[in-house]
């Protein structure tokens, strides 16, 4: 059967050359056989009995003459680029899906993306000639090919699968007869063409939403309609307003969410029977409990309580009990997985629960009754939990503390807050003295530390930046992260020995490829990082961070360490989490503004009062994967946007210093120029085209510009003086110039 195929395709081939010979080379009749062989090639990698083949076999095949190879050739690379056929690694011609993938397309500003594909380690770069008109966040099917340069590897879209964006936010500027919506992401490498008479009236400098009518193709723009003009660029809190939209961002609750918020009540029964008002829960009322969180912190979700024994530390950790308020598969339950997490951009909290649980009911506010979830744990004099209680509680916290009056208390024996909460100081001493045990455990086993320096950005009551703090941990805020970061622990380590169906938090291990680029890094900026064979152990990790400490190039040095190691997400597996060193973890201290720890609280809940049925633990079993993925993309996409609204605010605030000059350290090295950091976390470029004194070549294994004849060098870590040139507000780009030294 398979011969008399071969057979009947390669009699028509010569067919089609008689017919050619017949007529004469003329441009029709060439286009003709073209198409015709084309047809013929596509029928035949359909064919059942066809196997990937080779160009040359291929030609062997339909008995195609040496001299018409080279057309062969130019017809098969034109079906590839168009999708109908792939080419594999080894240079085999097939049907697309035979080699293909699917994967999620990440566009690039240059035209340029990666498509993440599950199962792979890493992404497969895609250059801009080979997009076929995708745009980020596009479900694709792609072909991996041969690797030309470097460890990542290539491909090329042959189908985009399912478009991402509906509609594009951006910046409408208007020509005479047509305008075009350049997008608010930058990822969004095209802009959208908006034709005469659809663009409601809008007028350069609008941002707008719009809709995409056509997605185009990779030669042309896709071309949609305005649907909302959100108002103008210099309007104030249209730029945050954008940014919610470009990514999605819930505005409102809906309607059924808000009537059901309305329902809750304010305040927990008066009733002085505990067994009366709260049947079965633990009254811890009588302990002396307190919060402590920032000063404009309104969701307060964590209360803690401590005292000692002899040798014994008894810890308690009271999580708000949210699911007492929010049942499973009610409206606002529903909109709580929507949601995944509260969002908090610089001008405003995007919550993921109404006001009034969040702020209400469900935040633990001082002198009111509070239902909690308490992990209750005995720590012995180094730290180490050697017992532990889960409960369902009720609570009553004492004092609502701020982290800048415990670190006052803690770090200034003349502090004022020492005298104002006195009948505190003991219990606060106390809470220090067992978060140095903990923290000091941890470190031995190799968790590491990573202490960015952070900012808060100041708005005006125009919502325009007008400074830029910075925001410094102290022992305040690590004691109530060394006491979270147990509890996370020890209910991650119940649960999973219990083996019931649960949420974890997990870090992967990093990539070897990525450790090794790292440690030759390192290795040239005058450090070590001991692994074997790419692997490398946390503690191995803490070791260079203390020892980078005090330097110049600390905070730098701790980013590069970041960005060589997997991103923390998700999971129904514990599989540990790297970075703290823990075999053990999950995220069940914030319920109020993250899905998972409610979805585990309402586990853990239900296994606390009758065990989980047969029925249940299949219930869970089928839910959580899915939890597990939505919650973290929404996660990534709170920071995404998080970070958009950062970088534009200090960007819009780095504006009025255009010509003022600024110490900062490089903080990266590219073929086009390099990064420089201020002191207020502001990061901006020098371009290339800038250093006009030399001509600078770049070193992609010791980061850094070096020229040609001076062999002066720009790298990471150095010290360097800089003027503002100038700022992007829509690119969210600053950029400097180096200050000539005399």
């Amino acid at each position: 059967m398979k011969e008399e195929r071969m057979k009947k395709n390669r009699n028509q081939d010569r067919e089609e050359e008689k017919i050619l010979k017949e007529r004469g080379e003329t441009a029709e009749s060439r286009d003709e056989v073209l198409k015709r062989r084309k047809d013929m090639l596509s029928a035949l990698v359909r064919d059942p009995a066809y196997v990937p083949m080779k160009a040359k076999e291929v030609a062997a095949l339909l008995n195609i003459p040496r001299e018409q190879r080279e057309e062969l050739e130019q017809v098969l690379e034109a079906m590839v680029a168009e999708g109908s056929l792939a080419l594999s690694k080894k240079g085999r011609y097939a049907r697309p899906e035979i080699f293909s993938v699917t994967g999620t397309f990440s566009g690039h500003p240059k035209g340029f993306g990666f498509v993440t594909v599950e199962g792979m380690d890493q992404d497969v770069f895609i250059p801009a000639e080979k997009t076929a008109g995708a745009m980020h966040g596009d479900t694709v099917r792609l072909v991996v090919e041969h690797q030309q340069k470097g460890p990542r590897a290539e491909g090329a879209i042959v189908k985009i699968l399912e478009h991402a964006n509906g509609e594009i936010i951006g910046y409408y500027q208007k020509s005479k007869n047509f305008g075009f919506v350049i997008p608010d992401n930058p990822k969004i490498g095209k802009d959208l063409f908006i034709p005469q008479g659809k663009d409601m009236g809008a007028v350069t400098g609008h941002k707008v939403v719009a809709k995409i009518n056509d997605y185009g193709t990779a030669f042309k723009n896709p071309e949609g309609q305005i649907t909302e003009i959100l108002g103008h660029v210099n309007d104030p809190g249209t730029d945050i307003l954008s940014i919610i939209r470009a990514y999605g961002l819930p505005e409102e609750f809906p309607e059924e969410v808000m009537a059901q918020a309305a329902q809750m009540p304010e305040h927990l029964s008066d009733a002085v029977s505990t067994e009366e008002a709260y049947p079965g829960r633990l009254d811890l009322r009588s302990l002396p409990t307190v919060t402590i969180d920032g000063e404009d912190a309104k969701d307060l979700d964590d209360a803690v309580t401590l005292w000692k024994e002899g040798d014994i530390f008894h810890l308690g950790v009271h999580i708000a009990d949210v699911t007492h308020y929010v049942q499973e598969g009610s409206p606002l339950d529903m909109e709580a997985f929507k949601r995944g997490t509260s969002v908090y951009l610089v001008d405003r909290v995007i919550p993921m629960l109404p006001h009034r649980l969040s702020n209400g009911i469900c935040s633990l506010n001082a002198g009111e009754d509070r239902l909690a979830l308490s992990c209750l744990m005995d720590l012995d004099e180094k730290g180490a939990v050697i017992g532990h209680q889960i409960a369902e509680t009720v609570i009553r916290v004492d004092r609502r503390m701020t982290y800048t009056a415990v670190n006052a208390i803690l770090t200034d024996p003349e502090a004022k807050e020492r005298q104002e909460y006195q009948e505190f100081v003991p219990l606060f001493e106390e809470m220090h003295a067992l978060s140095l045990l903990i923290r000091k455990r941890r470190g031995s086993r190799g968790a590491v530390n990573f202490d960015f320096p952070e900012s808060k950005i100041i708005l005006d009551e125009k919502g325009r930046a007008v400074d830029i703090r910075p925001y410094e941990r102290n022992c305040a805020t690590r004691l109530i992260e060394d006491f979270m970061l147990t509890a996370n622990e020890t209910v991650a380590e119940d649960y999973y020995w219990q083996q019931i169906p649960f949420l974890y938090r997990t870090h992967e291990n990093p990539d070897s490829e990525k450790m090794k680029q790292l440690i030759t890094f390192l290795h040239n900026f005058g450090y070590s990082l001991k692994s074997q064979q790419g692997e490398v152990h946390p503690k191995e990790i803490q070791k260079l961070l203390d020892k980078a400490e005090g330097s110049p190039e600390e905070a730098l040095i701790s980013r590069l360490v970041l960005r060589s190691m997997k991103q923390a997400k998700y999971t129904t597996s514990c599989t540990g989490h790297f970075g703290l060193a823990a075999k053990y973890y999950c995220h069940f201290t914030s319920p109020i503004r993250r899905y998972p720890d409610l979805q585990i609280h309402r586990i853990i809940k239900e296994n606390l009062r009758a065990g989980l049925s047969e029925k249940r633990m299949d219930h869970y079993e089928r839910i959580l994967p899915q939890v597990a993925v939505q919650t973290s993309a929404l996660e990534r996409r709170a920071d995404e946007a998080e970070r958009e609204t950062d970088k534009m605010k200090k960007c819009e605030y780095m504006s009025r210093f255009i010509g003022e000059e600024f110490d900062g350290v490089i903080s990266g090295v590219t073929s086009w120029g390099f990064y420089v950091e201020l002191p207020n976390t502001v990061e901006g470029l020098v371009r290339i085209n800038q250093l006009t004194d030399e001509y600078y070549v770049f070193d992609e294994h010791a980061y850094q510009l070096t020229g040609e004849m001076t062999r002066k060098t720009y790298k990471l870590g150095q010290r360097i003086r800089v003027m503002v040139d100038s700022t992007d507000r829509f690119l969210k780009t600053i950029d400097f110039r180096p200050v000539t030294e005399f």
